[in-house]
């Protein structure tokens, strides 16, 4: 057993023991997302999947197998790293706000390609790699493979390339891996996080791009969020619900609040064994999600271009 989740399970133990188990009918539990698993993060047993072990696009869920790279590589966390033009995305134009020759720590990269899904951060942190970005890569499948992940795929470190592939099986295996870094865990739920960007010092305010963290209304341990056209809207999980640690993985969502809202429907089918009624999940996403345009008001929000980004 991991030790991180040994000791969540410490945690909840003596309140598990005396509360009643709930009946689980996996045919109550309806999602939208096209790939899904849920299931126990102790014994690692499924409760719930949905075309598990189908191969698809993983988009930005990438970035957690990046940051375990990089975290094995034990490279110094205060180095300066910075953004080159090999880091910018010809594949998918995506944006970033850090510019050409912007420097910042390898552990503040880091944090911003977890928690907010910097790709030019991402690829900064892989090409600063010993061997570089294809050396990088092929670790990634090298960790991939020792894991078990048989049906997964890495071409590149920020997850823009649809030939990044994996399963829902695959990735609930990743995020049970990836508990036991500390800082994974750290980083990937700060809700909102600034940063001093040299050799300008300006400073940009990022939030983290799942709105279950930025609401607060969930116990999340471990989070990615991912999107590509390709992939969907996806997004993996290790949260506490019903006084027990669940890995939630749910791929190939369809609509900007599809995922929050099956998120919803798990959380609630496993504390209740119900299906979880319109009303009430209408609700709970109103609440998860900020309105079109508009950011929470967080820390971060009170410095220039804090809008959550769209992985």
């Amino acid at each position: 057993m991991k030790r991180f989740l040994t000791l969540v399970f410490a945690g909840f133990a003596a309140a598990s023991a005396s509360a009643a188990p709930v009946a689980l009918d996996a045919s109550k539990l309806r999602l939208a997302s096209a790939n899904a698993i849920v299931l126990d993060a102790g014994d690692g047993q499924p409760v719930y999947a949905k075309a598990a072990d189908e191969v698809t696009p993983i988009a930005s869920l990438t970035k957690l197998m990046t940051a375990m790279v990089v975290l094995d590589a034990n490279l110094p966390g205060d180095e300066t790293l910075a953004i080159d033009l090999d880091d910018f995305d010809y594949l998918k134009g995506s944006r970033s706000r850090l510019h050409m020759g912007a420097t910042l720590t390898r552990d503040e990269m880091l944090r911003l390609a977890l928690m907010a899904s910097e790709n030019r951060a991402a690829h900064a942190l892989a090409r600063n790699f010993p061997g570089g970005t294809q050396a990088f890569v092929a670790a990634m499948n090298a960790k991939a493979a020792a894991l078990g992940m048989t049906r997964t795929r890495y071409e590149d470190p920020t997850g823009l390339s649809p030939r990044n592939v994996s399963t829902a099986s695959d990735l609930a295996r990743l995020v049970r891996a990836a508990a036991d870094y500390p800082l994974i865990r750290d980083y990937s739920t700060t809700p909102a996080h600034y940063v001093e960007v040299q050799p300008t010092g300006q400073t940009l305010g990022f939030n983290n791009s799942n709105a279950l963290v930025r609401s607060g209304a969930w116990d999340i341990q471990l989070q990615k969020t991912g999107y590509i056209r390709e992939a969907g809207r996806c997004v993996v999980m290790l949260a506490t619900i019903a006084s027990r640690p669940v890995v939630i993985v749910l791929l190939d969502s369809i609509g900007k609040l599809a995922r929050l809202g099956d998120a919803e429907r798990v959380r609630y089918w496993l504390e209740t064994g119900e299906a979880l009624p319109a009303p009430a999940m209408k609700q709970a996403v109103a609440k998860s999600a900020p309105k079109a345009g508009k950011t929470r008001k967080t820390p971060a929000t009170k410095v220039a271009g804090t809008k959550p980004p769209r992985a």
